[in-house]
């Protein structure tokens, strides 16, 4: 038998994040560039400063209808039309609203990127906002409520943010409305709102794939840069505060089966100094499947499928108004509830007092910058991490640096990190389950206060 020889591995090049090339449109767009050879698909993302604390009283919701109505019509196509018009192109449009801002995305083949692009602009610049499609946007996002509340997940991150953050702050309520403020939401509070705060001059659009053979500068201009606006006003932004009093609500779910855990505090964003070493020692703690979490709550114990810690920016600025979310998620089997808490504290203690190992910590460290040439193997993925950048206030060279500060961060400093994300007296515990099987073992191991919710 004849085989063929063995493949054998081709000289490792050195890999860095893309660097893009920026510049400004006529119109003050802002625009960065990313060449990546090879990738016919072509990736678009635009940051519009909409965020959602800028929506009027009572009217949480009405980023996320706009967003979603961008794509639903317009004044040259109907929303029918304006689909067809996408579909031959072979392209997608999505967009959703979130605190910092409204992101648009497209991803369209290079060969149909300048036809895109002019569907893109046309949305932008001229959405139709029909009553119609505005009202079957809101029956659609009052539909989504009620699923969302049954979702354990979904409804223990909803108690976290509404207990963690100060009523009056936005912060504090649904991303994408209750169903009270979503109710109050038509067309003319859609339009108010997209006039009162989309335009170029404080736009962004991220552009990356292989741009060979194509003229960007002409395609801007003929289709982002057509786009007309004022200047804007200057927003006042307010620092991100929370209580995290070490306390623990139970959303009362007779019956279940399983208890959903959110445990969460708010912390360093990603102009702090600490934020590499915060990612490396929250990474040790829960961030794979050898975890010290899984390794004790899974494989030891065998209380649930999975414990991450993560932490997630909720927003991040210059000024040092931001801050992101700490937090540690899983479910486990209700009768161990207690013991599952009781043993995740006491991860947390041995972390405090014995630190990491050198072991976790370069492994750690190996997994997040070694995956990282494969992560970005698409452009989508590249536009999305530059345009994260823009909506948080870093340089455009923020991702390359940060493997590099990654790759030199100590046990030491990682382990400082992780002590301080989670310390076991200051952290929001939400649970959510049968109320009258976990209460009790909650209570007795004196992790904070115990109250009960409805779920």
């Amino acid at each position: 038998m004849e085989f063929h020889p063995q493949p054998q591995p081709g000289t490792p090049r050195p890999w860095a994040f893309p660097a893009p090339e920026r510049g400004t449109l006529d119109n003050g767009l802002t625009v960065l560039r990313c060449h990546r050879p090879g990738q016919q698909v072509v990736a678009v993302e635009i940051i519009l400063d909409a965020p959602l604390d800028a929506e009027p009283e009572g009217l949480d919701g009405v980023a996320t209808i706009m967003a979603r109505a961008l794509s639903e019509g317009t004044d040259k196509h109907s929303a029918e039309e304006f689909a067809a018009e996408l579909e031959r192109c072979g392209a997608t449009l999505d967009a959703h609203a979130d605190h910092p801002a409204v992101r648009v995305s497209l991803e369209v083949p290079a060969s149909r990127l300048a036809k895109a692009m002019g569907l893109l602009a046309e949305a932008l610049s001229a959405p139709a906002f029909a009553d119609s499609e505005v009202d079957r946007l809101v029956r659609n996002r009052l539909d989504e409520i009620p699923h969302e509340t049954a979702n354990p997940a979904r409804r223990a991150a909803k108690q976290l943010y509404a207990d963690l953050f100060p009523a009056t702050a936005r912060m504090s309520r649904p991303r994408q409305g209750s169903e009270e403020t979503v109710a109050r939401i038509d067309s003319a509070a859609v339009r108010a709102f997209y006039e009162a705060h989309v335009r170029p001059a404080t736009a962004t659009a991220v552009v990356v794939g292989d741009l060979t053979g194509i003229d960007l500068d002409t395609v801007l201009a003929d289709t982002l840069g057509t786009w007309t606006g004022d200047a804007g006003r200057a927003r006042t932004v307010s620092p991100i505060t929370a209580d995290d009093t070490g306390r623990v609500i139970i959303v009362d779910r007779p019956g279940a089966v399983q208890t959903q855990l959110l445990i969460g505090r708010i912390g360093a964003d990603r102009h702090d100094r600490v934020w590499p070493a915060q990612v490396v020692g929250t990474y040790c703690l829960g961030g794979t499947l050898t975890s010290r979490l899984d390794r004790v709550l899974r494989e030891e114990k065998g209380y649930t499928y999975g414990v991450r810690a993560f932490g997630q920016v909720l927003r991040s600025t210059a000024d040092g108004t931001g801050a992101s979310l700490l937090a540690i998620s899983g479910s486990v089997d209700t009768p161990n509830t207690g013991p599952a808490l009781d043993d995740l504290w006491k991860v947390l203690r041995t972390l405090a007092a014995e630190g990491l190992t050198d072991a976790e910590r370069d492994a750690a460290v190996h997994n997040l910058v070694g995956v990282a040439p494969l992560k970005y193997e698409t452009a989508a993925s590249v536009a999305g991490t530059l345009a994260d950048q823009v909506e948080q206030q870093l340089p455009d060279d923020f991702q390359a640096q940060l493997y590099v500060r990654l790759a030199e961060t100590g046990t030491v400093e990682a382990t400082a990190a992780a002590v301080n994300a989670f310390p076991v007296d200051r952290l929001v515990t939400v649970l959510v389950g049968d109320a009258a099987q976990i209460k009790e073992p909650v209570e007795a191991l004196g992790i904070g206060e115990v109250t009960v919710v409805t779920g």
